[in-house]
């Protein structure tokens, strides 16, 4: 497919961690082209007629759809039902739409978290449907993960374009630094910053640091996002670099960054998620795509940014 200049490119979700770095990728690669950029401030995508205003205002000819309720493990496990209804309602007003309105593109990412718990690594697409997702993010990774449906759906009836990739665990500028709804890379960042600042002796960290990740630096997704775009893919693609590490080792590269001088105590206690998930990133670099940023350049952009804007009113970095 290709995009011509006239061809209106609409992102929801913008204002977020993966949107912040893809509106950047979009402008670079499609300098003359339209490009709206939206967040839950402009239209609640929840309700089915603010979805239609947006259609109807914009009338886009490509669709990337970021917008998502997400957090960590203890905010996905205490609201399972809102991830399930929010993530659920949007995505079927987006399909809807994007079919009524006839656009030439939609591109849909869900989160790995939606691959069955007691799948195997290095995780192919084809193990999407292999089992249920781990329990503590179940709302959230079955909303999702129907999105692949509504595309097989869309495109078997109508002929709706649409893509559905999945990245691997995100990390990067721009994230979000709650330590209470944040995923695994930024909280440590957080919290062995805020030690190292406040002179505090031990940094207490949950689970047991033995779970296995494959991470990806953001940037990086934008990049294969905006790559896709003029691809035709069957069927949903992992996003990711194809190797795994754990979270004790991660710890130990970021507390290493920051130049933290205190001990590490594990939480056991506390739920560790899924014990290992590797993507397996064949089908992406069949399609010609590969990601470039090793995981220790990535963690130093990431923690040089963090320490750079955390007290930046300008660019306040997002705690919630």
């Amino acid at each position: 497919m290709e995009i011509l200049k006239k061809d209106i490119i609409l992102v929801t979700g913008s204002t977020g961690f993966l949107g912040s770095h893809l509106l950047k990728e979009l402008k670079r690669k499609y300098k003359k082209n339209k490009i709206i950029a939206l967040s839950s401030r402009n239209f609640d995508l929840t309700k089915e007629i603010q979805a239609f205003k947006m259609f109807k205002k914009y009338n886009p000819d490509i669709v990337i759809h970021l917008g998502a309720y997400s957090g960590g493990i203890e905010t996905n496990r205490k609201y399972q039902a809102d991830f399930f209804y929010i993530n659920l309602i949007q995505m079927i007003n987006i399909f809807n739409f994007a079919n009524k309105f006839k656009i030439k593109k939609l591109l849909y990412p869900i989160g790995g978290c939606s691959y069955p718990n007691s799948a195997k690594s290095p995780i192919k697409e084809i193990d999407i449907w292999n089992g249920l997702p781990v329990k503590t993010s179940l709302g959230y990774s079955m909303a999702k993960k129907m999105g692949i449906i509504a595309s097989w759906c869309y495109e078997d009836q109508y002929k709706l374009n649409s893509s559905i990739v999945i990245p691997g665990n995100m990390y990067g500028e721009y994230d979000n630094f709650s330590l209470e709804s944040s995923h695994v890379i930024p909280a440590l960042i957080r919290k062995f910053y805020e030690a190292k600042i406040n002179n505090t002796n031990k940094v207490e960290l949950w689970g047991s640091g033995k779970p296995i990740r494959d991470f990806v630096y953001v940037g990086d997704v934008a990049k294969c996002m905006v790559y896709f775009l003029t691809k035709k893919i069957d069927g949903p693609v992992n996003i990711s670099c194809g190797k795994g590490f754990s979270i004790l080792y991660i710890a130990k590269i970021i507390k290493n960054i920051i130049g933290y001088k205190g001990k590490i105590i594990w939480d056991k206690s506390k739920p560790d998620g899924q014990k290992k998930r590797i993507m397996n990133v064949s089908k992406m670099l069949k399609l010609g795509f590969k990601t470039n940023t090793n995981l220790k350049n990535g963690l130093r952009k990431t923690v040089f940014w963090f320490e750079k804007n955390y007290d930046n009113k300008k660019n306040p970095i997002r705690f919630k």
